[in-house]
This record gives structure tokens, sequence and C-alpha cells, in this order.
């Protein structure tokens, strides 16, 4: 303690407190036991957070490819509704377009099924 510069010495204190205190706490492993189970925490937050940010990559995939079945339905769908009509052509092409069906299906099984949740770095 005396080698040290005044400035660093409270500093010193401390440490030598909590590594006394870590030793009381788990006498094997002390504060490189802390410094181990802070690690893991630190990696198994690292894994969640990938894993999150996995899963708002593929919504937004997800979206996107819905927007790009919706502007190709609008494209095919007529110019103008017909008068008098209380649905618009954007409803009717919801209603009666079987790509749109079948990729809503294709959707509900893939979550039921879990694969959407799947990490995309696994």
């Amino acid at each position: 303690m005396q080698e040290l510069p005044e400035c660093q010495r409270s500093d010193a204190v401390s440490s030598m407190v909590y590594e006394a205190g870590a030793r009381i706490r788990d006498p094997v492993y002390g504060c490189a036991g802390a410094v181990f189970q802070l690690q893991k925490q630190v990696n198994e937050l690292q894994a969640q957070l990938a894993k999150a940010q996995a899963q708002v990559v593929n919504m937004q995939l997800q979206q996107a490819n819905v927007l790009a079945l919706l502007c190709m339905d609008m494209d095919k769908a007529p110019s103008s509704p017909p008068p008098n009509s209380p649905r618009s052509a954007v409803d009717d092409t919801f209603i009666t377009n079987s790509s749109y069906l079948s990729f809503m299906e294709d959707i509900n099984n893939d979550a039921n099924s879990g694969s959407l949740w799947e990490p995309l770095w696994t």
C-alpha cells in the first residue's frame, strides 16, 4: 500500500475489501467465481439478444413478403371498383386471391411448427 500513490490507495482498499468479502462468500473461487458468473451472464444475454435480433429480421422479411404480395395483387386488381360496391378492390383481392391465402396458411403452419422462431444464425 505504501508503494501506491495516495490517489490510488482508496481504490486499492476497496478492492481488497471486496476480494475479502468474495472469498468469504465463495472460499474456493472468490472474486474469480464472481467474474466467471458475470461473464456467463453476459454470454447468455448476448445469445438472447442475437435470438431477438434474428426474430426481428425474420419478421421484417415476412412483412416485406406480405407487402410484395399486396403490391402484386393491387397491380392485378381492376383499376376502378364497380360502382355501388360496398367492398373495395383491395378487399376483393384479399378474399379471392388464392396465392395470398396459401401464403398466409404457410405462415400459420410455420408458426405452429416453431420454424419461424428458430434463430437464423444456428
